[in-house]
């Protein structure tokens, strides 16, 4: 049983990486695309919008994710109610650990699985976020020296 849920787990954690880096790709090039013909002094308000909307689309696809192993616990048997599985599906995702819901002795070790990818595609997200974030530095500082370079040349 241990190998079975193994394998079942590392399929669903492909799956979620398959989804995170989708999601993550898209929103950088989201954001890249909106902001790249900004001048200085619009980045910082122009680039709010695209920001949020990259930050809710990483959101998305993290409940995305969190629903997945939300629906395997169901076709597993492990729950009845898909709303109490999405809800423990999300306390492992997030690493909180709650405990107030335990699966069987036979898919438990899925917990800690589903943990760990959790983990994982939350630290891409931010790992997203940050390139988004290194991005408008650098375009505030691209135009920033080019205004220095145009007020030294007069």
């Amino acid at each position: 049983m241990i190998l079975a849920n193994f394998l079942v787990g590392l399929l669903v954690m492909l799956v979620c990486l398959a989804i995170q880096a989708f999601v993550a790709f898209w929103c950088v090039r989201y954001f890249v695309r909106k902001t790249r013909r900004l001048k200085a002094e619009d980045h910082l308000q122009a680039s709010i919008r695209p920001l949020l909307v990259a930050m809710a689309a990483m959101m998305l696809g993290t409940f995305v994710q969190v629903g997945l192993w939300g629906v395997l616990f169901v076709v597993l048997g492990e729950f009845s109610e898909l709303y109490e599985a999405v809800y423990h599906s999300a306390v492992n995702f997030a690493s909180l650990g709650y405990g107030d819901i335990v699966m069987s002795k036979n898919r438990k070790l899925l917990g800690p699985l589903e943990a760990i990818n959790g983990v994982l595609m939350l630290g891409m997200s931010a790992a997203a976020l940050m390139v988004i974030l290194q991005q408008l530095v650098k375009m505030q500082y691209r135009d920033g020296s080019q205004a220095a370079d145009d007020e030294g040349s007069q």
